[in-house]
């Protein structure tokens, strides 16, 4: 009477032995299914849109190869200046950074550039790592087009994912300088250092590899990390400082995490790094 009643718990056992065997398996599924999801969070225009913090600024529209239609903000500078072109995160869309870039324009005297992803905000198409360059590409060309920028004019700079798109956008274009901050070093480093169990660099499709990229960079690089970021690690811009070519500088945001604020400290040393190795040019 017995033995049923012990080959029931046994089959109960082995069930719960294969789920668990599986259940790894299923994550990874989940995860490679869902990767651009993850990594594009960004938001439509129709789902979350901000106003410009300031009325003297531009809608900056333009196409890339493709023929995709993409969006920007464009905040001309009052005097010629530089311009920086600006690749923001992978969250929010452009309309949430109108504020950084406000803050861009008056503390280094430049015009700014900011442009969408494919999907974000007002761009069409959908996003994906060759789209981000390609968008870059077209905010390039719009600058060159319709403003009569010269490539020594612009400072690319990027934030997050967006440190990412401008290193591959410097080995594209000619530019003066090139600004990273809270940049990783390769987009599956910065999922190992969240996940370690995550077999990323096997897994992901979407690479963002920074570091492979700066030694082929010869512009001054400035890189900027908070030094409590909790998704990108500060080892990440410690790495990527390591690998970059002359001249270069590295500055510390003291206790700041991954959403950063740009510091007075932080202003006066990209203002003092860019007049030392990369002139404006008027």
């Amino acid at each position: 009477m017995k033995q049923p009643q012990n080959n029931g718990w046994k089959a109960i056992v082995r069930r719960w032995v294969i789920l668990l065997c599986l259940l790894p398996v299923i994550v990874l599924g989940v995860l490679v299914l869902f990767e651009n999801r993850l990594v594009y969070p960004g938001s439509t225009a129709a789902e979350s849109w901000r106003e410009s913090p300031v009325t003297d600024y531009e809608e900056a529209t333009f196409n890339s190869a493709d023929g995709t239609k993409l969006h920007g903000w464009y905040f001309p500078s009052k005097t010629p200046c530089d311009v920086i072109v600006f690749a923001h995160g992978n969250g929010g869309n452009v309309s949430y950074w109108g504020r950084r870039a406000v803050e861009l324009r008056k503390e280094l005297s430049s015009s700014v550039l900011l442009f969408e992803y494919p999907g974000y905000g007002k761009a069409e198409g959908k996003p994906s790592e060759e789209g981000c360059y390609a968008a870059g590409d077209a905010a390039i060309a719009w600058l060159k087009s319709e403003k009569q920028y010269q490539p020594l004019q612009m400072i690319l700079m990027g934030e997050s994912m967006g440190g990412g798109i401008v290193s591959e956008l410097a080995l594209r274009h000619e530019h003066k300088a090139i600004a990273l901050c809270m940049t990783y070093t390769t987009l599956p480093d910065a999922a190992k250092a969240r996940m370690r169990w995550l077999p990323a660099h096997t897994l992901m499709k979407n690479r963002f590899e920074t570091i492979k990229k700066l030694p082929r960079i010869t512009t001054p690089i400035f890189i900027a990390h908070g030094t409590e970021d909790e998704l990108i690690p500060f080892s990440h811009a410690e790495e990527n400082f390591a690998i970059a070519n002359e001249p270069k500088q590295l500055f510390r945001l003291e206790g700041e995490t991954h959403n950063a604020r740009f510091t007075t400290d932080f202003y006066a040393a990209i203002r003092q790094f860019l007049h030392q190795h990369a002139k404006v040019q008027k």
